[in-house]
């Protein structure tokens, strides 16, 4: 009797856990990054309450990365999903360690389970964030979804990383943002599989990380008097100061909740330049040879930096004793970037340590000055990486460089066998237009498309296969000039880092089309986690190129696949009868081109428009 009691249970979650394949649709499998090998099998499995988890090493590590999973489904569901010993019991999702590489999953949706096998506990979290996508776009919702069905479509997936360091970047510093806006922005680069957050904390514009042993860097280093409006050259100003600072509680508080997310947080202390904000706070840093200092009011370079003297090297090294506490990352940035010579060249003590240490000249004493903080930072156990400037005068032994100013700087550092992180601001900023800046808000240029972004491949071609081997990552950068709220952070990061972050996940070759079909059905995923992205993906972007006095050609795209777009050269709002673009035409001075995108004959954007 028991025993077939305990048959008619197990039959019972069957039924309700898996569908007959006779009565299913076929689901789409549109995940964000793509994996690197996907087969669609027929059937899915179904979620409920009668579903049972199976962990095969019983962890608190192993429960809280299927909290993820549990919390999500009993919130936007309300199906709690228990846990059981037993194994090849039908209606389970089973976690099993399968000894597979960091971060790499296996996953397999069949009609009676799903088997999660992983190797280390980042990749059974991967393993998770791909198990949510999934699901229905409205598990990410933040409240209870009704008429439902939870349904996964039956899959096999193979995956794992193509880089190691897949970073997204924020500058806190030229705008600051709250503790609960990081871990937003944490949770949305954890889903998408991104694992390094690289956090800008000090510059010429405002200091941000409590330092114990010098107070005055956030009593004072904090705050600028005013902001530019606009851009820096405005000369119109505020009149509002303005400052915020993460204290260490806040600091460590971050860290550990991206680790909790297998992200890793590395900071990044600006030096020799970007370092007005210090020296306004203690002028001995510089180079003394202004009466007084204060922190920049508007954005760019200045000349301000600080001075290869001793009391530096001891107020940087009783910096980086207390990020070391704080910050646990094996990395950690020094900028390195736009360190103005000016002041160096004017002082006396600069050129006697460049006659003394038999240099060159300033920028050699910039590459002395990193080599000598790295030497520092390599005893304690931490290796130091830097912008592309870094290079200038002669790379520091263990340095990794993070290469922004175009792709020279990568290829000029994995030639010489150092570690590089492909951030090239024509390809990878953020901050860059990603639509016709006629209609945008300010920004820094561009425009850098959505397009662009995804079709960038960051292992330069002419590299040898050992060289490609130290190109270790990509990462999006968020400078914050034009973005002075988390509302604008988002609209300018998403959903353009998502063809990142597939570019640092994804082995899988590049497709356009297929990128843009499943981005759109992941753009419902983003809209339930609340993320305020661009939706210029709908519309039409129309370009103007030289032609003669008298006349333009005029090219029209758009990102949404399957769309058709229509126009009217007379400005008028363009409708499903319209004249279908096909190819290039010219207009003349008096045309005004106005363009919309259809799906079967029904407009899925806005219109755009642009006149000579």
């Amino acid at each position: 009797m028991k025993r077939c009691f305990a048959y008619l249970v197990a039959l019972g979650a069957l039924l309700i856990s898996c569908t007959a394949k006779k009565d299913m649709a076929p689901l789409a499998v549109n995940l964000v990054p793509v994996p690197s090998h996907v087969d669609r099998d027929e059937g899915s499995f179904f979620f409920s309450s009668e579903v049972k988890i199976f962990l095969d090493e019983d962890t608190p590590e192993l429960h809280r990365i299927t909290a993820f999973l549990t919390d999500r489904l009993a919130s936007a569901a309300g199906i709690n999903l228990s846990f059981t010993r037993e194994k090849n019991q039908p209606g389970t999702v089973y976690f099993m360690n399968a000894g597979l590489p960091e971060e790499a999953y296996e996953l397999r949706v069949e009609p009676q389970r799903i088997v999660i096998d992983y190797g280390t506990p980042s990749g059974a979290f991967y393993a998770v964030q791909t198990l949510l996508q999934l699901l229905p776009a409205e598990v990410f919702a933040p409240s209870r979804q009704r008429g439902v069905k939870w349904e996964v479509p039956c899959c096999r997936i193979d995956d794992a990383p193509r880089f190691p360091y897949r970073g997204m970047h924020l500058d806190c510093c030229l705008h600051f943002f709250s503790v609960d806006f990081l871990k937003k922005y944490i949770d949305v680069m954890a889903h998408h599989k991104v694992n390094r957050f690289h956090w800008h904390l000090t510059e010429d514009q405002g200091w941000r990380l409590e330092i114990k042993k010098y107070p005055l860097l956030t009593e004072k280093g904090q705050w600028r008097k005013e902001t530019v409006i606009g851009s820096l050259s405005s000369g119109i100003y505020d009149g509002k100061p303005y400052g915020g600072y993460y204290t260490q509680e806040q600091v460590k508080e971050i860290v550990a909740y991206a680790a909790e997310r297998y992200v890793t947080v590395i900071p990044e202390i600006e030096m020799p330049g970007h370092a007005l904000a210090a020296i306004a706070c203690y002028p001995e840093l510089s180079c003394g040879l202004e009466d007084h200092y204060e922190t920049a009011t508007r954005w760019g370079i200045f000349k301000q930096v600080y001075c290869p003297k001793e009391e530096t090297f001891r107020f940087l090294e009783d910096v980086m004793d207390e990020v070391f506490e704080l910050f646990p990352s094996k990395l950690i940035h020094i900028g390195g970037d736009e360190c103005p010579k000016t002041s160096w060249k004017q002082c006396s003590h600069c050129q006697a340590l460049i006659k003394k240490e038999g240099l060159k000249d300033e920028y050699e004493l910039q590459s002395w000055f990193i080599s000598r903080m790295e030497r520092y930072i390599n005893s304690k156990g931490r290796d130091i990486i830097g912008w592309d400037e870094i290079l200038q005068g002669g790379l520091a032994p263990n340095a990794a460089v993070m290469s922004w100013l175009g792709e020279e700087g990568g290829i000029k550092a994995a030639r010489q066998h150092h570690y590089v992180v492909m951030a090239p601001y024509p390809k990878y900023y953020l901050d860059y237009w990603q639509a016709d800046p006629e209609s945008e808000p300010l920004a820094m240029g561009g425009p850098t498309l959505l397009k662009t972004m995804y079709e960038y491949n960051p292992v330069p071609e002419v590299l040898t296969s050992e060289e490609a081997g130290y190109i270790m990552g990509v990462e999006g950068c968020v400078w914050t000039e034009y973005m002075p709220t988390p509302e604008r952070v988002e609209y300018m990061a998403w959903p353009r880092m998502c063809a990142i972050a597939e570019s640092g996940w994804s082995s899988a070759p590049k497709d356009w089309d297929g990128f843009t079909r499943r981005l759109e059905a992941h753009l419902g995923r983003l809209d339930r986690l609340d993320v305020g992205y661009c939706k210029a993906f709908f519309d039409p972007l129309i370009q103007l190129h030289k032609d003669t006095e008298y006349s333009k050609v005029v090219s029209i795209s758009v990102d949404a696949p399957d769309a058709v777009i229509r126009y009217t050269l007379d400005g008028s709002e363009p409708t499903a009868a319209s004249e279908e673009y096909s190819l290039p035409f010219v207009i003349n001075r008096s045309q005004e081109v106005a363009a919309a995108a259809f799906r079967s004959d029904k407009k899925i954007g806005k219109t755009t428009y642009k006149k000579f």
